[in-house]
């Protein structure tokens, strides 16, 4: 395998061989921008990823040895992630929201020789945490580095970089926080760099384009983009913090050509909009969409008000990430409400209840098989409730498939509302939700409730000082077409929607907040 562009049916290469085959390729091109001020080109990707690599090397860490990281999204937290590459470790990069219940979880379960951390940042002292955790852990190496600070060392000192075994693992991801306890999916290189090609294909990803990635690094989407840029040749746009207008004007100043990542993103690049009087985003392609449907008149305002084609979403989970995209050459229509089709060598089916599989249009479990599909999970006993007898990966989503292959997510397994027996999608009257002016952010919850088994409650976040009833909105979705069954019999205002870093809403802490004791 010699090629930077591996085709739909080969092998993705090894993480530490498309960083050596990028730096030949596009030495001088750059490859890594942030806000803060950091940068390299994929030349100096290479040279920074052996330094640190060499630094790594003298404290110890080598080929096995399972690193748990939990850093912002920085230039040195992607060249750690190379420089780990090139040692062979295991890594275990772990979303910034964990605290020290989950982070100790991860580093117990995975069984990690060092734990990696920012010290203070964000107001939150990572280094103390991670000091505590070791206390816990006996043997567990702690190691606090800023920008800048990380290990040097002389790379010439390195051992020969030995390729993986196609089924070596080398990433261990945990579910982002929907869940109530994390779970650890193993990955290869293999697996992790499956999607990045097959994606920037679907999205027209060229050398010398300007991807966004503002959103945690350590997510499993964060790792897969940096295979994008080292395959592509583009060059991602980082920012540590999110700030509503610093953060936007960053990227509208590189020329990003590939503006993503949620609705989040979208509402912020739409008020920034409104206050230019010329394109913020010149340049722009799409609208790369990941981690929830996005209701479809966010893609309608995006196309209207930012340009490009739109909102071209992809769907995925630690487990199988990006399983579907949306390709810039798609219909209107299709980009608006489907996540795509399923990537080349995905074999994506809808299967009903008894597991057969469902005709087109039909709703049922999405269940996939694919190359992005991960090893197993570190606990192997909850491996047999993930996949199917047929070998199919069990997403837990709800969706349709129709008759051109294009997926329309419908809910979750466990986002359904069962009000008097009824089955209520909450999806269906968030999307309604973000269709109606007043309304900036909207998420739909069940609650119990004694009566009708669970009730509809809407949660939002009104637009620019609009005042929401409960009775005014019953009757905007009425008007909308929404069944009366299906309208919320409850309402709660708030000035921000709780989300994890890939952009979904945190029901469970939304039903913990407003359930019957909260009242």
């Amino acid at each position: 395998m010699t090629g930077v562009f591996p085709s739909s049916d080969r092998k993705p290469l090894p993480l530490w061989s498309l960083i050596e085959q990028a730096a030949q390729r596009w030495p001088q091109e750059p490859m890594l921008v942030s806000r803060q001020g950091d940068g390299a080109t994929f030349g100096q990707y290479r040279e920074r990823v052996l330094a640190m690599a060499g630094g790594l090397a003298g404290l110890g860490i080598g080929r096995g040895d399972v690193v748990s990281w939990i850093l912002p999204t920085w230039v040195d937290t992607v060249v750690l992630a190379g420089a780990l590459s090139r040692l062979g470790a295991v890594q275990n990069p772990i979303i910034g929201i964990y605290r020290h219940r989950e982070v100790g979880f991860c580093a117990r379960q995975a069984g990690s020789k060092c734990l990696i951390s920012p010290g203070i940042f964000a107001g939150f002292d990572y280094g103390a945490m991670a000091a505590e955790i070791a206390g816990d852990l006996d043997g567990l190496m702690t190691l606090s580095a800023g920008p800048g600070s990380f290990p040097q060392g002389d790379p010439t000192a390195l051992p020969a970089a030995a390729a993986p075994e196609p089924d070596e693992v080398r990433w261990i991801c945990y579910t982002s926080g929907t869940t109530a306890d994390p779970k650890g999916a193993m990955h290869s290189d293999q697996t992790v760099g499956a999607f990045g090609g097959p994606m920037a294909e679907r999205l027209d990803v060229q050398p010398g384009d300007r991807y966004s990635l503002v959103f945690p690094f350590p997510h499993i989407g964060g790792i897969g983009l940096l295979f994008m840029a080292l395959e592509r040749g583009c060059a991602h746009l980082l920012d540590e913090t999110v700030d509503p207008e610093a953060t936007v004007m960053f990227l509208s100043e590189q020329g990003c050509t590939h503006a993503g990542t949620g609705t989040p993103f979208y509402l912020m690049y739409l008020a920034a909009q409104q206050r230019l009087d010329v394109p913020l985003f010149g340049d722009l392609k799409v609208c790369p969409g990941g981690g929830a449907p996005i209701p479809p008149a966010i893609h309608r305002r995006v196309v209207e008000e930012l340009g490009g084609v739109g909102v071209a979403s992809g769907w995925g989970l630690t487990e199988a990430p990006v399983l579907t995209n949306g390709a810039v050459d798609d219909p209107d229509g299709k980009l608006a409400n489907t996540e795509g089709r399923a990537l080349p060598g995905v074999d994506l089916i809808a299967a009903a209840d008894d597991g057969t599989r469902c005709e087109p249009g039909v709703e049922g479990e999405l269940r996939a098989k694919g190359p992005q599909v991960m090893l197993g999970y570190v606990d192997s006993s909850l491996d047999g409730g993930a996949f199917d007898a047929g070998g199919y990966y069990r997403t837990g989503d709800l969706g349709v498939i129709d008759a051109d292959g294009y997926v329309t997510i419908t809910g979750r397994l466990k986002d359904i509302i069962i009000r008097h027996g009824e089955n209520i999608s909450a999806k269906e009257v968030e999307d309604l939700l973000f269709g109606l002016d007043d309304i900036a952010d909207a998420a739909v919850i069940g609650l119990p409730d004694e009566r009708t088994g669970e009730s509809v409650c809407a949660v939002v976040v009104p637009a620019g000082g609009a005042r929401v009833t409960l009775e005014g909105l019953g009757a905007a979705l009425a008007a909308a077409g929404l069944r009366r069954q299906a309208t919320p019999e409850r309402l709660e205002i708030v000035d921000a929607l709780p989300r994890n870093p890939a952009g979904k809403v945190l029901k469970r802490d939304l039903q913990q907040r407003f359930g019957p004791s909260k009242k």
